[in-house]
């Protein structure tokens, strides 16, 4: 019986969290996960985590120079980095340090966790040097490929795939039950107190409007929590504020999406992912225009999907239907024609991730492969790239700067020092062309 591939996950939020760990089910999907929380700003809770519903073999906090201090010391076939785009960077020129040449090391895999509708150019050079930089649809894998190849970077890494956690029943009708309502709200869009204000109480209105209707505000965290995006106003408060508060038909529910959309019959965002999710299972979907068209806002990479909407008519009864050009180009057909399985990893039918896991297991099938080549270096972005290295405690060349890496238990100071000057050693012989004696004295190192 082969031996399970042994696969990292390093995510710095909740839903980085889920798109990853999906994401490896995917690609590996026999394998022991480990996952790694990058400690910041967005790190989640257990109560978000357990939210998700994705559990890990293992599951750690950590700084970035001891996820690369893990990555050396423990033998991982896969690293799925589900992270910010300049933490991608980090680690990438951090494993160029570690594997300065060609050795046996981890593939690494990176991507997007939703739509892409800002930051396209910055995010995407960030995340070059990866071995697979994942599209969760065609459109985005002509984006990426045009991004690098308009700088004259190897866009071979870009890879068509599907966002991992699209499943879930097809849509049926409410029949006798309730018919309901989700709100997806967002933790940054809109960002300003008077636009969120207002989207709550159009929401708490439609469900005085009909009151045979159940309206669900469905929130991403609790005050206090983060999530990959800061939330300065948080609609719990908000709601305080409604004067006689929410209708008794309208309430703020938790939990996690796929099963929030299990029994909705409507959904309703500003730009939320959720959205995609809701029109692969054939949802009815609407994608807000109260606020403008905005690319601040991110409903404009809903042009032409045949969800924009505004209250007024929702209120009136509209009901929109994705436009199947648009879904098919955005790698959201509903379930029946995709064939992707529920978030459980099954595949049927057509397989989204097919070419993604064939270039893995290639990947796994080589001896050495080569070190990661980001596009940008010392040379490149010499004001750019510095800076985001030492935001995650890296030297310029990738190192971990003193002090950044606890030891691990059990390794005397000696045997620190040894393993740090034998991988000095490596360095240098690979920079001087000493081929031959480089693997010996990198592999010494290892010892």
């Amino acid at each position: 019986m082969p031996e399970r591939k042994r696969v990292a996950v390093l995510a710095d939020s909740d839903t980085r969290w889920k798109w990853g760990a999906l994401t490896a089910r995917r690609l590996v999907p026999d394998h022991q996960l480990t996952g790694f929380l990058l400690r910041g700003r967005a790190t989640p809770t257990a109560r978000q985590l357990g939210e998700v519903g994705v559990r890990a073999d293992r599951l750690s906090e950590v700084t970035c120079a001891e996820f690369l201090a893990e990555i050396e010391r423990e033998r991982y076939d896969v690293v799925v980095l589900a992270l910010v785009g300049g933490a991608v960077q980090a680690v990438l020129h951090g494993a160029r340090a570690l594997w300065p040449a060609p050795a046996r090391r981890p593939v690494l895999v990176t991507g997007y966790v939703g739509v892409v509708y800002e930051k396209l150019a910055d995010g995407l050079l960030l995340r070059h040097g990866a071995d697979l930089v994942l599209a969760n649809s065609r459109h985005d894998a002509q984006r990426f490929r045009a991004v690098y190849e308009g700088v004259g970077a190897d866009a071979a890494a870009v890879t068509e795939t599907a966002l991992p956690f699209l499943g879930g029943a097809p849509y049926e009708p409410a029949g006798s039950r309730a018919h309901t309502v989700v709100f997806a709200v967002q933790p940054s869009v809109p960002d300003s107190r008077a636009d969120r204000a207002y989207l709550l109480e159009r929401a708490a209105g439609h469900a005085r409007l009909h009151p045979g209707r159940e309206v669900l505000i469905k929130l991403r965290s609790k005050p206090g929590e983060h999530t990959t995006h800061l939330e300065e106003q948080p609609y719990q408060r908000l709601a305080e504020k409604i004067p006689g508060g929410l209708p008794a038909n309208c309430r703020l529910v938790y939990g996690n999406m796929g099963e929030v959309l299990d029994g909705a019959d409507l959904l309703v965002t500003v730009s939320s992912t959720a959205a995609l999710e809701s029109l692969h299972r054939s949802i009815p979907t609407a994608v807000l225009t109260d606020l403008g068209i905005r690319e601040a806002l991110g409903n404009h990479h809903f042009l032409g999907s045949g969800c924009l909407a505004s209250w007024d008519q929702i209120d009136s009864g509209l009901l929109p239907v994705g436009d199947p050009a648009w879904l098919a180009a955005q790698g959201v057909l509903p379930a029946a024609d995709t064939g992707i399985g529920a978030a459980t990893g099954a595949d049927t039918g057509t397989d989204a991730y097919a070419v993604a896991r064939a270039k893995v297991a290639g990947l796994l099938a080589a001896t050495r492969l080569p070190p990661p080549a980001p596009y940008y270096t010392r040379t490149t972005a010499p004001g750019y790239l510095p800076g985001i290295l030492a935001r995650h405690h890296l030297a310029p060349d990738g190192t971990p700067l003193p002090g950044a890496v606890r030891p691990a238990a059990g390794e005397s100071r000696l045997r620190r020092r040894l393993r740090a000057h034998l991988r000095e050693a490596a360095r240098g012989a690979y920079r001087h062309g000493v081929q031959r004696v480089a693997p010996v004295i990198r592999r010494l190192g290892e010892l």
